[in-house]
């Protein structure tokens, strides 16, 4: 049995700055961090160095509108699936901190104003691709996949590999390999990060009535799985080089650190094959390790166009 709101998180007049603190919070800005790090590399690639100062800020904005609003929206979606789950218990929709009228009037008026930033700021198409994120993850993701399948986050986390797209499309106003490959790059990278979270926290997500990966299947089985996507996103990475003509700094960076990320599925998949307890399988290593990993790997993208 789960505890009640009232016992975990006493419902109080939080007040301006609470009120504040709690909008921001339905926003989840550390997910938004992680977002606009795969955006700007796009941007550098795509104009072979420094971007327009004034269409670098409107991307950015408009970037980080278009993603509070899919999180907004998934923050009232997910509101009984949070109450359930330790790590999401204190989220603003949770302690009732935040109606679910005025979320939703929140995470449509973000975007909005994504969409006003993006297509007068910088072109409709980025406009249109921002549209098009926050609708998969709030529709094809938060309402359809994430209850039904355990390849939730594999398809899923397509919502996720936009901001490459948009970073590109800003400055260009059209698609090409490029940010393609970069598109990839995240969708490869997602499940095995998100696993690994789904491997700490296999209990929470079982508790919701989650179906993920670790949930439904072996820890033994789930670390391969997460090697094999492992090892697709490294190769993946390498293969900007040739397709984006970039300099020597980029494939070697991609290249080191893809090896330390396979490393770390590997040693990973060894501590689930020999049985270890959930508290040594120390899943959280790769977690930890793939965030550094996708944020080094784009970065280098960016500084190589600077360099070359």
């Amino acid at each position: 049995m789960h505890p009640s709101r009232t016992e975990t998180s006493p419902v109080t007049a939080p007040g301006l700055k609470g009120t504040l603190l709690a909008y921001v919070g339905l926003t989840k800005p550390r997910i938004i961090e992680l977002l606009l790090v795969t955006t700007f590399p796009a941007m550098f690639l795509a104009a072979h160095g420094f971007p327009p100062l004034g269409l670098a800020a409107v991307t950015f904005v408009g970037g980080t509108l278009s993603a509070a609003s899919a999180n907004v929206f998934n923050s009232v979606l997910d509101a009984d699936i949070d109450e359930q789950m330790r790590r999401t218990r204190r989220r603003p929709m949770v302690r009732e901190q935040v109606s679910a009228r005025a979320a939703y009037i929140f995470a449509v008026v973000l975007g909005i104003g994504s969409v006003l930033m993006l297509g007068f700021g910088a072109n409709w198409l980025s406009a249109a691709l921002s549209v098009t994120a926050i609708l998969y993850y709030v529709i094809i993701y938060t309402v359809w996949l994430k209850r039904r399948t355990p390849l939730n986050i594999v398809w899923g986390g397509v919502a996720g590999c936009f901001p490459p797209l948009i970073g590109w499309t800003a400055v260009t106003g059209s698609v090409a390999w490029p940010p393609l490959i970069l598109f990839l790059i995240v969708f490869f990278w997602t499940p095995p990060h998100t696993w690994a979270l789904g491997l700490r926290y296999r209990e929470d997500y079982a508790g919701a009535d989650v179906p993920m990966l670790p949930v439904v299947r072996e820890a033994t089985y789930v670390t391969r799985q997460m090697l094999a996507y492992s090892v697709l996103t490294v190769l993946t990475s390498m293969a900007l080089w040739p397709v984006a003509s970039t300099g020597w700094l980029y494939p070697v960076v991609a290249g080191v650190s893809g090896i330390v990320l396979i490393m770390e599925a590997i040693a990973l998949m060894r501590r689930a094959d020999a049985g270890l307890s959930e508290a040594k399988l120390a899943p959280m290593r790769l977690f930890h390790w793939s965030n550094s990993y996708l944020a080094i790997v784009f970065i280098a993208a960016a500084v190589d166009a600077l360099i070359f």
